[in-house]
């Protein structure tokens, strides 16, 4: 029987932090802190799969003045996005043990500049996506942007155990920015790319989730292993790597790539589904599984855009 979300308490988004005694933070130590907002880790990401997709859609390597603006505008974007996620969760993040060291959560930058930070960025990647690149591209930026922001943090992260399903378009939106940069379109390829990073993101994030539980668990967020219990999590997510590796086949036959991205799709798509197979088999040691099918999966997105690109 999966556990009733309406008991979740719904935690409000502003919460003052405790700043203590401390000496003024220096320039450098306010820079990494805007940086840390940004949640650098993930933008790099990001960016790989906007860059891959701008180079299958020119068939070639797309023009360094085109590559430097499309970027800098998706960064700025999901830097922005990033920024605003972290003034709406401030409460929750300082009593996740992952989450309570980031800027805001600890009190290094106040909610109120955070936001600033946020929505600027925001609307300046529109701007300078719309001008330096074409209006398409910025149009689906600032969808992507949005998405996250108001669909997946402020709507279905503290209401529902699907938020990871739904909300995990956002970070699939990349791949149309970087087509549209490229083309002035959005092929039927970059929506492959959508799918395929919409069907990987709930077995990569609710791997994180088995071993991170408590976390959620502290914060009532009502991630799937916590309302659905471990085992239906699971199942789930091998149902998930199964169609992650379909729709990376079909990516092959539109024709836009090659025989080593096949290679690579086959291999790296059945490796995932057999981390599934073990994570569903584990009984003893549970984080051991969890935490290995998180970080292949990470190495495999990645991989897979690479070989698109090869």
């Amino acid at each position: 029987m999966g556990r009733d979300t309406s008991t979740l308490e719904v935690l409000p988004p502003e919460v003052p932090a405790i700043r203590g005694d401390r000496t003024r933070p220096s320039r450098q130590g306010v820079l990494s802190d805007y940086l840390a907002l940004t949640k650098p880790g993930i933008v790099i990401w990001l960016l790989i799969t906007a860059y891959c997709a701008m180079v299958v859609a020119r068939r070639g390597i797309p023009d360094l003045a085109l590559t430097v603006w499309t970027l800098s505008g998706l960064g700025l974007s999901a830097g922005g996005a990033h920024a605003v996620n972290m003034w709406y969760d401030q409460d929750i993040d300082r009593v996740m043990e992952r989450t309570k060291r980031r800027p805001v959560a600890s009190g290094r930058i106040t909610g109120r500049n955070a936001l600033t930070f946020g929505m600027v960025a925001g609307v300046g990647s529109f701007v300078l996506l719309g001008v330096a690149v074409n209006w398409l591209a910025a149009a689906s930026c600032l969808a992507g942007y949005v998405f996250y922001i108001v669909v997946y943090t402020m709507w279905l992260k503290r209401r529902t155990p699907q938020n990871i399903v739904i909300g995990g378009a956002a970070g699939a939106f990349p791949p149309i920015v970087g087509w549209a940069a490229a083309t002035g379109h959005v092929g039927f390829t970059a929506w492959l790319m959508f799918l395929l990073i919409f069907m990987w993101t709930p077995p990569h994030f609710w791997a994180l989730a088995l071993y991170k539980q408590e976390d959620y668990r502290r914060a009532n967020i009502p991630m799937m292993p916590i309302v659905r219990g471990a085992r239906a999590t699971k199942m789930q997510s091998l149902v998930y790597s199964v169609l992650v590796l379909a729709v990376s086949l079909l990516i092959y036959q539109t024709g836009n790539v090659g025989p080593v991205y096949l290679v690579v799709a086959v291999s790296l798509g059945l490796a995932f589904i057999g981390y599934n197979v073990a994570l569903v088999k584990e009984k003893a040691n549970p984080d051991k599984w969890a935490k290995s099918t998180f970080q292949f999966s990470l190495l495999y997105i990645v991989a897979l855009f690479v070989a698109m690109v090869v």
